[in-house]
């Protein structure tokens, strides 16, 4: 491989701004907060929005609405 072209891939802890979930992974996503964790060392700190802590289909809080009648069309459609 060619030398300084590829991205430094390293220990980055995520940061679920919206349950307040935090997750030690590696990634290549660059940034300039960092954080003490758990372990007494300090990591790069990447704030998202959501993730499998506050996302509903995760979480069991995802629902299917359906408006118009839809899925009971199909169920009659091809009904056997």
């Amino acid at each position: 491989m060619k030398a300084d072209i590829h991205p430094d891939y390293r220990d980055v802890v995520f940061h679920d701004v919206t349950s307040d979930f935090k997750f030690l992974t590696r990634s290549t996503m660059s940034t300039k907060d960092s954080i003490k964790w758990e372990d007494g060392n300090e990591y790069p700190l990447v704030k998202v929005e959501i993730s499998s802590a506050s996302h509903p289909f995760y979480t069991g809080k995802h629902k299917v609405i359906d408006t118009s009648g839809r899925i009971d069309k199909f169920q009659k459609r091809y009904a056997r």
